[in-house]
């Protein structure tokens, strides 16, 4: 098991880590806007497993027509700062070394304290922005990690990733939870282009991890 947080000034929202809140939906920060959705990917071991890999290799990103690059590792230990459980509740700092991985073209694998660019166009409206990742979760059953804007989007705020394998019911699920404020001029003005902007992205990640559409929770 692993699970790491990297905790920094640098990204511009005050409730880092928020998206592991399982009250995020009645309780945002405040004004943003919460977003929610999870999808079941199949069953099974090796679905989880390849499902797991796709998501640490920024194929949600990639797949959903967003380049990453500047891909930056973060200095000094892999995995440092505070950690959270299930239900959000910060735990120990882990500090041990965990050997980097890379995609076939060289990009490292996700891990907590990395920065990057993603561009592209979301909604119509040309994305250019820093992320940082705010922490990283491999455990046997569960594997994900969560983005914090540091600057450049037209939103302020987190996306968590996860993938899931129930022990009940052996189903693997993809859920994504965010909460995203209103930067640009226009999304203030119209505060409904940010959730059609949290649709489109929803749906180019679920296209992106299950290409073959499971139904929605």
């Amino acid at each position: 098991m692993r699970r790491g947080t990297f905790r920094d000034e640098t990204v511009d929202y005050a409730a880092v880590g928020a998206t592991h809140a399982p009250d995020l939906m009645q309780y945002p920060p405040e004004r943003s806007i919460p977003a929610e959705e999870s999808w079941r990917l199949g069953s099974g071991e090796e679905r989880f497993r390849t499902a797991g890999d796709a998501l640490l290799s920024w194929t949600a990103q990639r797949a959903a027509d967003l380049r990453v690059e500047d891909v930056r590792p973060a200095a000094g230990p892999a995995y440092s700062g505070v950690s959270f459980d299930a239900e959000g509740t910060p735990i120990a700092p882990s500090t041990r070394e965990v050997e980097q991985r890379f995609d076939a073209e060289g990009t490292p694998f996700v891990g907590p304290g990395m920065t990057l660019h993603l561009r592209g166009r979301v909604a119509g409206m040309h994305a250019d922005a820093e992320l940082r990742v705010i922490s990283v979760t491999e455990e046997p059953r569960r594997v994900g990690f969560v983005l914090g804007t540091v600057g450049g989007s037209v939103v302020s705020g987190e996306e968590l990733f996860e993938i899931e394998w129930r022990e009940e019911s052996d189903e693997v699920w993809f859920t994504v939870r965010a909460f995203d404020a209103p930067v640009s001029t226009l999304y203030k003005i119209i505060p409904g282009l940010v959730k059609r902007r949290r649709k489109e992205l929803f749906a180019r990640y679920l296209r992106a991890i299950s290409p073959l559409y499971a139904t929605p929770l």
